[in-house]
């Protein structure tokens, strides 16, 4: 089987302002470096019923954000979450490409995949857009998993350098779903302190100082591969956040592109062994270009040599 990257043609009509860091770049930087590699499989966002959106989301705040799109011009749901009329389109599409990857994985036409879609989710709470996201979109992942295809067990993933306080809010009283994050704390968007556990004790955060460099996040990490063992999730969702890189103009974690290999190559170990390698990623956070596109090729790397 193989690897595949799920794609949204829709990605670039969200339009978020000049000079925001959230932008269409971002994500044809990605594309255009993964390219290179002729061993992937190349999938589009599927369409979907949108009820799949009000099991994660308030249907009050669905609607409030379909209302919302503008005709023109831009709207402002934060000072730094925009939309644009092209964004209707693509925030769909950004969920509908973790749909596309799942519904690949479960019907063996692919063993992992990562979506290359923006705009990012993880601080969409269940009934607030914040932190560039709109809707969250690997908690509407987690929850196709539970509702469609009946697992028990989801364990997601977040190495974004930023706490996803919105995934966190979604499955804070969910014993079915692991959320574990590693991120810069103190920083935006303040939460994600050790003492925030879950109802369930289903939580796991992993606040790191600024400056943490490779070898201190890699012994770090080790936390997470212990909560995946004794939780034994049936399928990992990655929230991949790439701003964690020492370029990111974002925070100052200092990781290098290598290291995100290392932290896939870790995990999909444990997922080979435990829950059949069955893993899908999707792009969150990174806003230096280079950072983003040498550690999203070294993400991909480790999927790849795991998909045989």
């Amino acid at each position: 089987m193989k690897t595949a990257i799920v794609i949204s043609e829709t990605s670039s009509n969200h339009h978020t302002g000049l000079g925001h860091p959230e932008n269409a770049d971002r994500v044809e930087a990605v594309i255009n470096s993964l390219k290179k590699n002729k061993k992937l499989l190349w999938k589009k966002a599927a369409k979907f019923d949108n009820n799949i959106l009000n099991i994660t989301h308030s249907s009050k705040y669905v609607k409030n954000v379909k209302d919302s799109f503008p005709k023109k011009g831009l709207i402002f749901f934060d000072g730094d979450t925009i939309v644009s009329p092209g964004s209707k389109e693509a925030t769909a599409d950004a969920v509908g490409s973790i749909i596309a990857a799942i519904d690949g994985v479960e019907k063996k036409e692919i063993k992992n995949a990562f979506c290359a879609v923006r705009p990012p989710g993880h601080h969409a709470e269940k009934d607030k857009a914040m932190g560039f996201c709109i809707y969250n979109n690997v908690a509407v992942g987690a929850n196709y998993l539970l509702n469609q295809y009946k697992y028990k067990k989801i364990a997601i993933i977040d190495f974004d350098v930023h706490h996803g306080n919105g995934t966190q809010d979604i499955f804070y009283d969910n014993e079915k779903v692991l959320y574990i994050s590693t991120h810069q704390y103190p920083y935006y968007p303040g939460s994600g302190s050790d003492n925030e556990k879950g109802k369930y004790n289903n939580i796991l955060n992993i606040p790191l100082p600024a400056g943490t460099n490779s070898m201190q996040y890699m012994d770090a990490y080790e936390h997470v591969l212990k909560k995946l063992k004794s939780f034994q999730p049936q399928f990992i969702l990655f929230s991949a956040g790439f701003d964690a890189h020492k370029d990111d103009p974002l925070a100052q974690l200092q990781l290098t592109s290598k290291d995100f290999y290392e932290i896939t190559r870790r995990t999909l170990v444990y997922a080979k062994t435990h829950c059949n390698g069955k893993v899908v990623s999707i792009l969150e956070g990174g806003y230096d270009l280079n950072a983003l596109s040498e550690s999203t090729e070294q993400h991909v790397k480790a999927l790849l040599e795991f998909s045989k």
